[in-house]
């Protein structure tokens, strides 16, 4: 999420890290699943993988996957949601900085898996996003996988109204070089119809 104007700052001052954090612990304590994220990355992974959790808040998803054998590397624009990332889980990698310059942040590529989960794309400063996608593709390995969720409607996002259409951030993918994959309605796989307000999606980067 950009410095200059995000969406996510514009809506929570930058001081949602702790309230963030309580509200999925409060889903935990109710019984409720919070790791569908996660269990939906570790399904398509192969043992010991690279992650990259872009817009990574509090680091619910990329600490999951570290559990699960993985090795994650968390970024994020709100020092509140990172300052949760990094109690939590002190001896992660967590990454202050502004997605739309990721690959000052993040130079090398070699990553098998990108994740932008919890609106991060609908949530970026307006006009970012095309680069954002840019970097987060330029971050894969070859054969590596763009994995993303984000509402479609103001029923599934925290704004009055979506600030990216499906083919908006598909063009945006092709342009850097990703091909969509796969396409899900949620996290555990129900399948996806044309005029959804959510959509869980894959692109990969081609191998050729």
């Amino acid at each position: 999420m950009s410095m200059q104007h995000d969406r996510w700052a514009e809506l929570t001052g930058g001081q949602a890290g702790e309230e963030y954090a309580r509200r999925f612990a409060r889903l935990a304590a109710s019984g409720q699943d919070i790791h569908g994220e996660a269990a939906f990355c570790d399904a398509l992974l192969e043992p010991a993988a690279r992650v990259l959790d872009a817009g990574c808040g509090t680091g619910r998803i990329a600490i999951r996957l570290t559990e699960l054998g993985h090795l994650c590397t968390g970024v994020d624009v709100d020092r509140s949601m990172l300052a949760v990332a990094r109690r939590d889980a002190p001896d992660q990698e967590w990454l202050y900085g502004d997605l739309a310059h990721l690959d000052s942040l993040v130079p090398e590529s070699g990553f098998d898996l990108a994740l932008a989960a919890g609106n991060v794309i609908p949530l970026l400063a307006p006009g970012t996003g095309p680069a954002v996608v840019r970097h987060l593709a330029g971050a894969l390995r070859t054969g590596g996988l763009l994995v993303t969720g984000m509402g479609l409607d103001a029923e599934h996002l925290p704004l009055a109204e979506p600030t990216v259409t499906l083919a908006e951030f598909d063009h945006w993918c092709t342009q850097a070089g990703l091909t969509l994959g796969q396409r899900f309605a949620t996290w555990d796989g129900a399948p996806y119809h044309q005029g959804g307000g959510y959509a869980v999606s894959v692109h990969s980067r081609p191998t050729a």
